[in-house]
């Protein structure tokens, strides 16, 4: 099988729909890192960076990183080599300002996303997975409130970035709710209706999970 020529992602869904793990499978099977917002805090603080040093202090101080931050740190990690042919986003961008940062930076590069995955998980759903979550990882912070706070969030602030992409059509919705298996299959079979085809690797053999 020919391997896509370039394979830029962003995966979109609620906390509680997969989307870390299917993530994960998706940028393996691509050949593509996974570039997700939380992992380039933590690698920019303990690299010692520049930009890391300022994380650190914005999160000491108990604040949120501001988006100017947040862009400029994820910019500097789709500028490095193993990002050249493509990537998959996951938590970035989660606002509308984001989502102008991103789209300019790549138009800079003359690029585009090729594809948005959106998760469609119900809100049901996604609170019954988070509470198994909270239970199997013994998280006693997730509460009831805590977990209703960050459906809340999403629903307000980063679901409707989908009606950005959606005007560019790149967004294929995907039903969340199934075997981890099912779900991944579905999320290939709609990415390669637009010719978006995986390089072979084979993601099947988990048990379905919460991201």
């Amino acid at each position: 099988m020919t391997q896509t020529p370039s394979a830029r992602f962003l995966i979109v869904g609620p906390q509680g729909s997969g989307k870390g793990t299917q993530g994960v499978l998706v940028a393996e099977a691509f050949g593509v890192p996974q570039v997700a917002t939380g992992d380039i805090f933590r690698e920019n603080v303990k690299g010692g960076t520049e930009l890391g040093k300022r994380v650190q202090a914005i999160i000491e101080a108990g604040d949120l990183v501001p988006d100017e931050l947040t862009s400029e740190l994820v910019r500097d990690r789709l500028e490095q080599e193993d990002a050249a042919r493509g990537f998959l986003l996951d938590g970035y961008p989660r606002n509308r300002g984001q989502v102008d940062d991103l789209e300019a930076f790549l138009s800079g590069r003359g690029e585009s996303l090729d594809a948005v995955i959106e998760l469609v998980v119900p809100r049901e759903e996604s609170i019954t997975r988070l509470r198994q979550r909270a239970i199997d990882q013994g998280r006693t912070d997730d509460t009831e409130e805590v977990i209703a706070n960050r459906l809340a969030i999403y629903e307000r602030e980063t679901a409707p970035i989908l009606d950005v992409y959606r005007e560019k059509d790149v967004v294929v919705r995907i039903d969340g709710v199934g075997t981890l298996d099912e779900v991944t299959e579905r999320i290939f079979a709609a990415l390669a209706t637009r010719g978006l085809e995986p390089n072979g690797s084979d993601a099947h053999g988990r048990s379905a999970g919460a991201a």
